[in-house]
């Protein structure tokens, strides 16, 4: 759909199809598809949407939709890409709740946190903290019933179906299992953002 006169909105069923066309966009995780076109200012996934920006002196908005219209999605990254493991002392204030919660024990809880590939399904909420969604609903909990005014940066958290890493201090209602030490946003860098959607992403026991 337009999206004002420098933008495309592409509508998907779910989060799994808006990571699987968004690699087959962009080739996070994997080969594209296809080229990106001249003109290709932004590709940005949401929940449900991958929304596409443009220039419109470069690229008329029915190249960009033919383009939008022949990529194919990309499901498999386990053979390239790009990987990023994170450190994590799981430490958190809601770890005990969390593993009761899940019936597990703290011990479990961590393994099965490490043990599972996270891809980075799309950004939000502040620079540099990504949405991780993994294959299976284990580790699935609800938000704090009453949110923190303050959680500290490098809080390693869940909620819902997604797992991630608050990269400064803010307000927050997701369950904290741990921290980390890694940068997740360094304005001062070419690629700020440690984290990147389609990224695959590795916690290991500090």
């Amino acid at each position: 759909m337009p999206c004002g006169d420098s933008a495309l909105l592409v509508e998907l069923p779910d989060l799994t199809a808006v990571v699987a066309y968004y690699r087959g966009l962009t080739g996070a995780g994997a080969a594209a598809s296809l080229a990106v076109p001249r003109g290709i200012i932004d590709v940005v996934p949401a929940a449900r949407t991958v929304l596409v920006t443009f220039d419109p002196g470069t690229i008329r908005p029915s190249e960009v939709r033919e383009w939008l219209e022949a990529a194919e999605p990309l499901d498999d990254v386990l053979s390239s890409g790009r990987e990023v493991t994170i450190e994590v002392s799981y430490d958190g204030p809601d770890l005990a709740e969390t593993a009761q919660f899940l019936r597990m024990s703290e011990a479990e809880m961590v393994k099965l946190h490490t043990e599972s590939e996270w891809t980075g399904a799309f950004s939000g909420f502040a620079p540099g903290f990504v949405y991780l969604v993994t294959t299976h609903e284990r580790l699935g909990v609800p938000r704090r019933n009453t949110p923190r005014t303050g959680v500290p940066a490098g809080s390693v958290g869940l909620a819902g179906e997604f797992s991630g890493v608050y990269p400064r201090s803010s307000p927050g209602g997701w369950q904290l299992i741990g921290t980390t030490m890694a940068v997740l946003w360094d304005a001062s860098k070419p690629e700020p953002a440690l984290i990147r959607p389609g990224d695959r992403v590795r916690f290991v026991e500090a």
